[in-house]
């Protein structure tokens, strides 16, 4: 079902620890993770660099290819999403593999889109077509980015997205996208429950959506020094206060993890307090 970590912070910041050296890095969830499976199909870091993510991924298991290591070490940024996967839909593959990226955009998916093969058709079809030319996989995780991204274009919300005074208006617009594909979902596919948990940044925003898994996020406010490394993430000016949110499948350190509330849309921002809508299923 594939396990995700999202990052955004006011200031660069290393989150190296928190991909392979933490309690339960997500390098440690690749080869189990709390409930005892393993996510072995996959793995993908995008950095953000310049405002565009630069991904690294591979079709192995983190925890066995030391180009995971060497990529995370390489995580200093305001912005990342990384990902292993446990496959559902589609083979093995790089094409399969998260997260998946268009232009500024970057997206993953912890999951299934239940039904998929009787919605296929018509989610292609409600695509923008520029945007499903770049499908290059068989998953359904990269039809629903390509399927919400359309959404977002369409609404007119890519440029208030980055915008913390739009907050209300994009965590709407997205929790009421989300539980209108859960609804052709159980229509699809009675007997299975839709799991569309995400995460989707474009480097300044980011919104995660938790949909029938798991998934946690923490809020760091000022300086501290790292639980696992002693020492702080972030080249810090002393001007600036700093401030960032992680989120993530699982609890990665010993922190107070905050559980986020099933089905809600949350929008985290370089700058600003968290934006969270819970929405009826």
């Amino acid at each position: 079902m594939c396990r995700l970590y999202g990052f955004v912070a006011n200031e660069p910041t290393k989150v190296d620890c928190s991909l392979v050296f933490a309690q339960n890095a997500l390098m440690q969830q690749s080869r189990v993770d709390l409930v005892g499976t393993d996510h072995t199909d996959g793995w993908g870091i995008a950095i953000y660099q310049n405002g565009q993510p630069v991904v690294e991924k591979q079709a192995t298991a983190a925890y066995a290819d030391q180009l995971f290591s060497l990529t995370a070490e390489k995580s200093y940024a305001q912005t990342v999403v990384a990902h292993v996967r446990r496959a559902t839909v589609g083979p093995v593959s790089i094409e399969n593999t998260h997260p998946f990226v268009y232009e500024q955009w970057t997206f993953a998916h912890n999951g299934t889109v239940t039904g998929f093969d009787e919605l296929r058709h018509e989610l292609e079809q409600e695509t923008d077509p520029q945007l499903q030319a770049r499908r290059q996989g068989t998953t359904d995780s990269e039809q629903y980015f390509y399927w919400l991204l359309s959404r977002v274009f369409q609404a007119g919300l890519e440029d208030a997205l980055p915008a913390p005074d739009q907050a209300d208006r994009s965590v709407n617009f997205l929790s009421e996208s989300v539980a209108e594909l859960a609804t052709r979902c159980r229509g699809a596919a009675p007997q299975r429950t839709p799991r569309l948990n995400f995460v989707l940044t474009n480097g300044t925003a980011m919104l995660a959506c938790r949909w029938n898994r798991s998934l946690y996020m923490i809020e760091r406010n000022g300086i501290y020094e790292c639980e696992i490394c002693g020492i702080p993430h972030v080249h810090h000016h002393e001007t600036t206060g700093h401030h960032a949110v992680a989120f993530a499948s699982e609890p990665v350190t010993h922190e107070a993890w905050q559980e986020v509330p099933n089905h809600s849309v949350t929008a985290a921002f370089r700058e600003g307090r968290p934006h969270r809508l819970t929405c009826q299923p």
